[in-house]
């Protein structure tokens, strides 16, 4: 049976499968009526962020099942491989917006109209990545999921991508009124604003998905946890490990204690270690080992 944690998790991923559907679907037909590069943009964004919400609701799915005899330490490691997906997907993407620009801006042009549907729908857009994002980021932090934490990130990318695109529009209508002939390459720019940004922030999202597959721990967190376990009884420290794998952080430690305290007095200071940990990591997967120091 599904646990609460993985139910809230797997709910909001299909809620914003559900949004992603709508919302490219509505870019895509905008923007093909309109030629608008920074509308198409965003309706490639949209159907990135359609991709990457099918993929956190697998990935949810499948790492909420129990550790195995294949899988000792659970299936979380599906939800890091699913960050690292979606990054891969943004960065393409970005790619083909950026090419797609400079086409445009030096080879040749493309007649773009800012009527009032193209406002219309980007300003739908920005209220629903709003409150993707924000649900998304509330639940990722909540239950520790970086599967769902790149999923706020891909939405939140979408609201200022969104903010840019209908700037860009703004600009572009400006110049029809003034004849300003310049304004017409306000929306391209503002679709080569939009990837360009998007990409780092790909690289970024990218990075730290990479340290989690490869155990890297964060700066400062190993010293956060050898300072939780000096406890009294407690010698020396012989060993401190972490690992991440989806939502779920794994510890182990080797204590050294004094040779001459008993069975019970070890446990009671395994006991205080785990709690102290679970200060520094709530939830954290905990395994302490007592050993006498020499």
């Amino acid at each position: 049976m599904l646990q609460a944690a993985d139910r809230e998790k797997q709910s909001v991923a299909l809620i914003s499968v559900a949004a992603a559907v709508g919302l490219a679907g509505t870019k895509l037909g905008v923007g093909l009526a309109t030629g608008s590069l920074g509308i198409l943009s965003e309706a490639a964004h949209s159907g990135l962020d359609l991709v990457a919400a099918v993929v956190t609701w697998l990935a949810v799915r499948v790492s909420s099942r129990p550790a195995d005899s294949k899988h000792s330490y659970g299936h979380g490691k599906v939800e890091n491989l699913s960050a690292l997906f979606q990054t891969l997907l943004l960065f393409g993407i970005c790619i083909w917006v950026i090419l797609e620009a400079i086409e445009r801006l030096i080879w040749y042009k493309v007649k773009v109209e800012p009527s009032i549907w193209a406002f219309g729908v980007m300003v739908g857009s920005i209220a629903v990545d709003a409150m993707l994002s924000r649900k998304l980021a509330q639940v990722s932090r909540k239950h520790n999921s970086q599967s769902l934490e790149a999923g706020a990130l891909h939405f939140s990318i979408d609201i200022w991508s969104s903010v840019v695109v209908l700037i860009g529009l703004a600009l572009l209508w400006l110049g029809g009124r003034t004849g300003l002939s310049w304004f017409q390459y306000a929306d391209t720019v503002a679709a080569l604003s939009v990837a360009i940004t998007a990409i780092w922030m790909s690289l970024k999202l990218g990075r730290r998905t990479i340290a989690d597959l490869l155990d890297e721990v964060p700066p400062g967190l190993s010293d956060k946890i050898a300072a939780a376990l000096c406890l009294p009884g407690v010698m020396r420290i012989s060993r401190v490990r972490m690992r991440r794998s989806g939502s779920c952080t794994f510890v182990d430690a080797v204590l050294c204690v004094k040779a001459c305290i008993s069975l019970d007095q070890s446990h009671a200071i395994a006991d205080a270690a785990e709690w102290e940990v679970r200060q520094v990591l709530p939830g954290a997967d905990i395994v302490i080992h007592i050993e006498p120091a020499h």
